[in-house]
């Protein structure tokens, strides 16, 4: 099976789960669930959960809870998609070619819908049937990836301070290693928990996903500069239009793209003691660096 028609067979595993865990829509409140389902299903790659998953893969054949894991991930990626697009922050109308969840159900229900998805992950780990030690490893790691120091929020609060701010390549690593960087990096780390993996497995996924969350937001400046808004389901040259600091800003263009391959190269790099069994992980760096949307 090549990579895509993997990766199209793994969503079809996330989405199922997801679908399970979230209430339905017939359930009461009955708009709060609708919002929340609008934005979860509106296409996206469920990269975070993939690589969570095959993160486990890598370390184990036995991956205890790694599925409900992986969809914690999205459920926290996803409230932070909804809250990004609010008039408040970057004010977007469009998200994987839709309309925003504001744009849909009102700035309050939006806001309370990403409350309920950030609020759910943090259930869907708690309930998972894993022992106290591993499932407080599990919560510790998503809310810490999740948060100010160092996580995704706080990333989100230098992001937004740095608009319109000289170009600085360390306030640039700063706000990308926490806002993009943190996330990533927590879904190989839940994988290797749900996994059981040793020390030195847990560290190498770690430094996979540090060096894939760099080249995965360098790409994503990449693509906001050079692609349409069709291609990229949201609105284009946003960031040059809101002045922030972004890698071809700071860099230009070539310089970026250079960097993102090299990120990339030591992702691979940080694969060494896994031998075959991180083949899909592999693959994954490669597809995350050279995709177009």
């Amino acid at each position: 099976m090549n990579l895509l028609e993997h990766l199209a067979q793994q969503r079809r595993l996330v989405d199922s789960e997801l679908d399970r865990l979230v209430p339905t829509e017939t359930t009461p409140p009955e708009t709060i669930h609708r919002a929340m389902r609008y934005s979860l299903f509106a296409g996206g790659k469920r990269i975070r959960p993939i690589l969570c998953i095959e993160a486990a893969r890598a370390v184990s054949d036995v991956q205890d809870g790694v599925v409900p894991s992986a969809c914690a991930l999205e459920l926290i990626h996803t409230y932070s998609l909804i809250h990004d697009d609010l008039p408040a922050l970057d004010n977007d109308d469009y998200r994987r070619g839709k309309l925003t969840n504001h744009k849909v159900f009102g700035e309050a229900m939006a806001i309370l819908a990403g409350d309920a998805l950030l609020t759910l992950a943090f259930q869907v780990l708690a309930e998972l049937p894993a022992t106290g030690e591993r499932k407080a490893r599990l919560l510790a790691e998503l809310a810490t990836a999740s948060g100010t120091v160092g996580g995704m929020i706080g990333g989100q609060v230098a992001d937004l301070e740095g608009e319109g701010k000289p170009p600085d390549a360390q306030l640039l690593e700063t706000i990308h290693r926490a806002k993009t960087g943190a996330l990533l990096r927590a879904s190989l780390r839940l994988g290797a928990i749900c996994a059981g993996a040793a020390e030195e497995q847990y560290a190498a996924l770690s430094r996979y996903g540090e060096h894939m969350g760099l080249a995965f937001q360098i790409v994503d400046d990449l693509l906001d500069v050079e692609e349409s808004s069709e291609a990229l389901g949201k609105t284009a040259g946003k960031d040059a239009a809101q002045q922030k600091i972004t890698f071809p800003a700071v860099y230009g263009l070539e310089a970026s793209r250079r960097m993102a391959q090299e990120e990339c190269e030591r992702a691979h790099q940080a694969l060494a003691l896994f031998g075959a069994r991180a083949a899909r992980l592999h693959e994954l760096a490669d597809y995350i660096v050279r995709r177009k949307s």
